[in-house]
């Protein structure tokens, strides 16, 4: 049976503590961000766990499952759009600070972990990828809307915005720091074409990121499935199922 470990991090700046499940025992591993206000048990109890279960199994992938903070951040619609970026700053802090050292010693070392999120998790994925590759170097995104600024967001945006969001900072990189992401970052992008994949904006923002990741020379896949594939979990764990053993 496949190793499942469940622990309770300390994250005293998002109000207490942070869940982190794990399963599997050995392979690469991913840190699994989920849909918006998620928490780490929603791929086991959807299915997701189960659709990679021979991966699991035979010891070719770990998955990390991290809660969200998105109501405390970008889903508080409460606080102007530059407050909820600071506010995601203080989850980027706990995933960097904490959750990788406890990765770190389930591996037996540092390495370079793979980031994979569905809906706002695919956010999650690409934007902790883009934003610190030497630590995630692949980004496997599912139904991502990559615009912050478009999730109901109001009041001026300052550098903690901008920094935070992918579809502002992608087009200005450049230089030496953009010749490294050429060099260490992958990234997938995948849609579906059917219910409430263009209501959430998840397929014109991936289309969009597509382009902008390619016309930087930044490595991106895009693989977008049929009219017949929803903004769903049923549609991840096909997609999960279908991509994830060529990273593994």
């Amino acid at each position: 049976m496949t190793r499942r470990l469940h622990a309770d991090l300390p994250a005293p700046a998002l109000g207490g503590a942070g869940t982190v499940i794990t399963h599997g025992h050995f392979g690469r591993p991913f840190l699994v961000f989920p849909s918006e206000r998620g928490r780490p048990w929603d791929f086991e109890n959807n299915g997701m766990v189960d659709a990679v279960r021979p991966l699991l199994d035979a010891g070719r992938v770990k998955l990390y499952c991290v809660d969200s903070y998105d109501a405390g951040s970008w889903a508080n619609h409460e606080l102007p759009l530059e407050a909820r970026a600071r506010q995601h700053g203080n989850y980027e802090a706990w995933i960097h600070d904490t959750v990788l050292p406890f990765i770190y010693a389930d591996c037996g070392g540092p390495l370079g972990v793979g980031t994979l999120g569905v809906s706002m998790g695919a956010f999650h994925a690409l934007t902790f990828a883009l934003r610190r590759a030497d630590l995630f170097p692949l980004a496997l995104c599912l139904s991502g809307n990559y615009d912050p600024a478009s999730w109901r967001g109001w009041g001026e945006r300052g550098d903690a915005a901008y920094f935070t969001n992918p579809t502002d900072f992608v087009p200005n990189l450049n230089g030496e720091h953009l010749d490294w992401l050429r060099a260490r970052l992958s990234v997938l992008l995948v849609v579906g074409q059917g219910r409430w994949e263009d209501s959430t904006g998840a397929l014109p923002s991936t289309c969009a990121m597509a382009g902008l990741l390619a016309a930087k020379g930044i490595p991106c896949e895009l693989d977008v499935w049929g009219h017949d594939v929803p903004h769903d979990w049923p549609s991840w764990c096909t997609q999960l199922a279908h991509h994830l053993p060529r990273f593994c």
